[in-house]
């Protein structure tokens, strides 16, 4: 069984698919927007002239894998209950990806040491995606 994220930017897909990859390293696998989908979607699924829009997009980060879409392109993408957890090899790193997604966001818990890792901390994006940054430990591996 695998379970992975599907993120609805709802309309800012695309921008959010150069912020991982600028801040992340991430890597778009495939990318389909709704006027090349093979059938129209059904009336009302989404909004009007979103032809352009990303209907489905999957993109890597390191060794997993997100899909993401914008969904209905309303603008205002809701990301609750959850969080994106990156677990890196050392401190250094963990910085550099903590600061790159906090630009434009807001931190929620500075980085700083904590009894499972030697350096975590927690963040918000400019799209509202939580996310969980540290240094892989054996304890939360």
């Amino acid at each position: 069984m695998l379970v992975q994220p599907y993120l609805t930017f709802d309309g800012r897909c695309e921008e959010a698919l150069e912020f991982y990859r600028q801040a992340l390293g991430a890597q778009v696998q495939m990318l389909m927007r709704f006027k090349d989908a093979p059938d129209p979607p059904p009336p009302g699924m989404v909004a009007p002239n979103s032809e352009h829009k990303v209907m489905h997009a999957s993109f890597t980060i390191g060794a997993s894998t997100v899909m993401a879409t914008d969904g209905y392109s309303g603008g205002q993408p809701k990301f609750q209950g959850f969080s994106l957890s990156i677990m890196l090899d050392d401190i250094a790193a963990t910085r550099r990806a903590y600061d790159a997604l906090a630009d434009g966001g807001q931190a929620t818990m500075p980085l700083g040491e904590t009894f499972w890792s030697p350096c975590f901390g927690m963040l918000t994006d400019r799209f509202g995606v939580s996310w969980m940054v540290m240094v892989a430990d054996e304890v939360v591996q």
